[in-house]
């Protein structure tokens, strides 16, 4: 089962953690000009703020990872 947790729950560290290993993943595309890991890392957290992205539980892996808002899904698990 797949749960979104609400970004602002997670301590600041462990939040940062998680943005930069979803920035420095293999096959991360950001267009012809590479940007610093800081920049990547701004990006993403305003992606969250702006609710464009989510923060995913999968409770049968025990992973989490960012991942872009699925378009129409609303409340928690992006309706799954």
């Amino acid at each position: 089962m797949i749960v979104e947790v609400p970004h602002r729950r997670l301590a600041a560290e462990t939040l940062q953690k998680l943005i930069e290993e979803f920035v420095t993943r293999d096959g991360t595309d950001y267009g012809e000009q590479e940007a610093s890991l800081e920049r990547k890392v701004e990006d993403v957290r305003r992606q969250l703020e702006r609710g464009e992205a989510v923060v995913l539980f999968d409770s049968e892996s025990g992973s989490t990872h960012v991942s872009p808002k699925a378009r129409g899904a609303t409340g928690a698990g992006g309706g799954e």
